[in-house]
């Protein structure tokens, strides 16, 4: 390449990253919870395996209370596999094996003798993929979290919550006069706000987000962020995403996986503004710049 080339390309690669700190700075940035170590999310030595394969090597990580964590990084890196061993999603799969801790107020959800049930009740996921059930209402959809949990529950109670749950997940304005209609009528960024919605049923600490919106159009996206954020003052969140943009946006802490050959690691987190603007290790800052993945 030529070095008229190479100017240009440098100037790309400048805007862009400059254009996501920006957006990343113009979030109010959010501190830590105050409250002692030992509350909240943590994870620590966490590896995970699918039958030989090591796909996650020795990540630790600590999610404060009342903030969005983005986890970033190219495809492949183990940023889904260790979403889902934050809820034990990751025993689903045939042959896969964990090893470390992560611990929820202080309790390790890996012990012996934990209800597994109770566990993905208290930190919520929400799919790549929209899937609310397809034979139930958007209704039924909602408050079906309560009947899994076998939560006894009066009817005029129910209803409280599901304008609670479907007003959080910004979404009630839409359907509030079609609550029968099935829950697959709905579009799709309607169908995954819907599923937010029957995560919040349940009041979990935690809401896992692997990928949310990249199977939606922008307009859905916006308004799936808008609910990142509402939300994010009462819960902790964790969102796995491709998009820079959408890291920047949203979150308040961003945590970078690289693979390289060999088991995902974590290479470094920071506050997201600090991220895209003056990473520590130079393999964050290609990433974030556009120079690979």
């Amino acid at each position: 390449m030529n070095n008229e080339g190479e100017e240009e390309m440098d100037t790309r690669e400048q805007t862009s990253t400059s254009s996501l700190a920006n957006v990343a700075n113009a979030r109010s940035q959010k501190k830590p919870g105050t409250a002692p170590l030992g509350s909240g999310l943590e994870a620590r030595e966490v590896h995970a395996w699918f039958g030989k394969h090591l796909a996650l090597k020795n990540v630790s990580l600590d999610f404060s209370s009342g903030t969005v964590t983005a986890l970033i990084g190219p495809s492949g890196c183990g940023k889904s596999t260790f979403i889902r061993t934050l809820n034990r999603m990751h025993e689903f799969i045939p042959t896969a094996a964990f090893a470390g801790q992560v611990l929820l107020d202080n309790k390790d959800i890996y012990d012996a003798g934990v209800d597994v049930t109770k566990i993905r009740l208290q930190i919520g996921m929400v799919f790549q993929k929209p899937n609310p059930f397809p034979s139930m209402t958007i209704g039924e959809n909602v408050l079906s979290g309560i009947k899994l949990a076998q939560l006894k529950m009066p009817k005029s109670e129910q209803d409280v919550l599901l304008e609670d749950c479907l007003i959080r997940a910004g979404l009630w304005n839409e359907v509030k006069d079609r609550l029968d209609a099935h829950g697959g009528s709905l579009s799709g960024g309607q169908q995954q706000r819907l599923c937010i919605a029957r995560s919040l049923a349940v009041k979990p600490k935690v809401l896992l987000m692997d990928e949310p919106c990249s199977a939606l159009d922008p307009g859905s996206t916006l308004r799936i962020e808008e609910t990142i954020s509402q939300l994010s003052s009462s819960m902790t969140i964790i969102i796995v995403t491709h998009n820079m943009q959408q890291a920047a946006r949203v979150s308040d802490y961003t945590a970078f996986f690289l693979s390289d050959g060999g088991p995902g690691e974590l290479v470094e987190v920071g506050p997201t503004s600090q991220i895209f603007t003056k990473p520590r290790d130079q393999r964050t800052e290609n990433y974030v710049s556009g120079r690979f993945g």
